[in-house]
């Protein structure tokens, strides 16, 4: 409830407050399942979802759909390594 309650108590106007709540709690019903049983974890991905959420949010959005698809997006961020692997000697241009 930590991740709620930062939602909760952020500075925005009551009615952004009930849309990034609503968003919040869309977003975690689509990628819970992805966390397991272990509530470390859980609570983990519910505060990184929530700062999510308040990352993308502008002040007067009440768009849930939008608060929802962007705090996803930046979730999903997160999870993608920046670093490619690189590819074998053998196989870069101008080498056999």
């Amino acid at each position: 409830m930590k991740a709620r309650k930062r939602i909760d108590g952020a500075s925005y106007a009551p009615e952004v407050v009930h849309a990034l709540g609503e968003a919040f709690e869309q977003a975690w019903k689509e990628i819970a399942g992805n966390f397991g049983n272990d509530p470390s974890r859980i609570d983990a991905a519910r505060m990184r979802l929530a700062d999510a959420i308040l990352s993308v949010a502008p002040e007067t959005s009440t768009n849930v759909k939008a608060l929802k698809t962007g705090a996803l997006e930046a979730m999903a961020g997160v999870h993608r390594s920046p670093v490619r692997s690189r590819p074998k000697p053998d196989t870069q241009l101008g080498t056999r």
